[in-house]
């Protein structure tokens, strides 16, 4: 995939990309996933993150729109290299026509 086709998000495509990130609680783990987004000029339409199991687990909910299925493969692997983090969901959810 060309680094271009890595950076534009289209908001015309219908579907929502949602990650779901699971990491150990490590304070360096979060502004490297939203790093991920920004050196593509991306800001995420939808974040939440929270901590569980003593404050040991820590739990990222991202939605982007307007990413094409190769880009959210490329990021979901991408998210998977990040020191930390254990688990890496995606699903697509798409607007009601």
């Amino acid at each position: 995939m060309s680094h271009f086709a890595a950076s534009v998000a289209d908001n015309h495509l219908p579907a929502t990309a949602c990650f779901s990130v699971h990491a150990r609680a490590e304070p360096g783990v979060m502004p490297r996933v939203l790093e991920l987004f920004a050196k593509r000029g991306l800001v995420p339409s939808f974040w939440q993150s929270s901590t569980s199991g003593d404050r040991e687990q820590l739990n990222i909910n991202i939605q982007m729109c307007g990413l094409g299925s190769e880009t959210i493969d490329y990021m979901a692997a991408c998210l998977r290299q990040i020191t930390f983090v254990e688990v890496v969901v995606t699903s697509r959810k798409h607007a009601p026509s």
